[in-house]
């Protein structure tokens, strides 16, 4: 299995933190069984989670135009109809994914495009489910623009347990899909904006996977 890089060193932290519960329990609390148990299992425990948490999949797909790759692993919590107006200013499709801590939490560029806008945006720690989340917590926006001239914007937003968003994109650079375009740490939400005419293809509380579902067709 491969990890992330970005997990490296909440790896080594983990490995550190399980080495030291291991040493505690065998040579502090041997005579203990039920405390030196514990302290193992705890410590297996979290370096399972931490693994698990930073485990990076092979997703590469071949890159089909007028396609929208889900961009995240997780369930689909948000189709809607509503007016964005950061960037696009115009009524659009948003698709929301959440992702839970027990998802894979790599995010990928759902279309192969041309970055028009990116920015961070500094913000509140709100559950990620939260109607105003897309809106006050820490976020990054990013628009994409494809060869047709067709736009989507994708939010990444932190959620109540994700305090460290990474985000690659570049304002004016070329992106293909299936391309790592950032990871969110613990818990977190994904947003998509999408044209009023775009062929949307999941339903709500649908299970997604990050490359490989298809979320909607550009027309």
């Amino acid at each position: 299995m491969k990890f992330h890089k970005e997990g490296t060193i909440s790896i080594l932290l983990a490995s550190i933190t399980t080495l030291i519960l291991f040493a505690l329990a065998k040579f502090v609390f041997s005579e203990t069984l039920w405390l030196k148990n514990i302290l193992m299992l705890v410590g297996l425990f979290v370096l399972v989670m931490i693994l698990q948490f930073f485990r990076k999949p092979n997703r590469e797909l071949t890159p089909t135009e007028g396609l929208v790759y889900a961009p995240a692993d997780g369930k689909v919590v948000v189709i809607e109809q509503t007016f964005e107006n950061e960037f696009l200013n115009k009524e659009c499709i948003q698709v929301s994914i959440f992702m839970s801590p027990l998802n894979v939490h790599i995010n990928w560029y759902p279309i192969n495009g041309f970055i028009k806008f990116f920015k961070y945006h500094p913000g509140k720690f709100l559950v990620a489910w939260h109607p105003k989340a897309s809106t006050d917590n820490e976020r990054t926006t990013v628009v994409l623009e494809n060869k047709k001239g067709s736009q989507i914007m994708l939010r990444q937003i932190a959620g109540a347990l994700a305090r460290r968003i990474v985000c690659y994109a570049k304002n004016n650079t070329e992106v293909n899909q299936g391309q790592e375009m950032g990871f969110i740490k613990f818990g977190s939400r994904v947003d998509i904006f999408l044209p009023l005419d775009s062929n949307i293809k999941v339903k709500l509380n649908e299970k997604v996977t990050g490359n490989r579902t298809v979320i909607a067709e550009l027309i």
